[in-house]
């Protein structure tokens, strides 16, 4: 089994060097955790907080934690129109989380350390969690944004297990 490394913004894959076997490894879309999480978890985690930190992105993100509040889809339109700097800033927030999901879903990404430090991920999710249905079927996507839904639901489940009430009070802060 090969591993992800990220060098600047590009992405590249590189067989075998990783030391994480395919045997007894979870199937793809489950999230179970592994073990013990690595260095190269551990270099991942930096650079999407680097990634995170250039600054049209911290422009969104701030945008997206300010403004971004839908109660249904139809109020994405009033919120980030298509064609606008707000729907930009919008669809880099939310594909970046989508993203960094799709580390920990494949299994690229060691989840339990990704959960020590990554709770915007669950802003992005709680913002959408109402409304991701709606824009499934907007998209005619049945698979839009799920590895954020995933990613979210086993980090909601960890923080649950290892801190109750902690997702609750999280969620009330942040849910719009």
């Amino acid at each position: 089994m090969g591993w992800w490394r990220i060098d600047g913004i590009s992405l590249t894959f590189s067989p075998g060097k990783s030391g994480r076997s395919c045997q007894g490894f979870p199937a793809r879309g489950t999230l179970a955790f592994m073990a013990q999480a690595t260095y190269d978890d551990a270099n991942l985690i930096l650079r999407l907080y680097e990634m995170r930190r250039e600054e049209k992105m911290r422009e969104a993100r701030s945008w997206f934690v300010a403004n971004y509040k839908p109660k249904a889809a139809a109020d994405i339109q009033k919120i980030a129109p298509m064609g606008t700097p707000e729907n930009a800033k919008m669809r880099m927030v939310i594909t970046y989380w989508d993203m960094v999901a799709s580390f920990i879903t494949a299994g690229v990404l060691n989840p339990e350390l990704f959960f020590a430090s990554g709770r915007e991920m669950l802003l992005v999710y709680i913002r959408l969690e109402g409304i991701l249905g709606e824009m499934r079927e907007f998209n005619k996507d049945a698979n839009y944004l799920k590895n954020l839904e995933l990613a979210s639901k086993q980090f909601v489940d960890h923080m649950n297990k290892t801190s109750p009430g902690a997702y609750d009070a999280l969620k009330a802060r942040v849910g719009g």
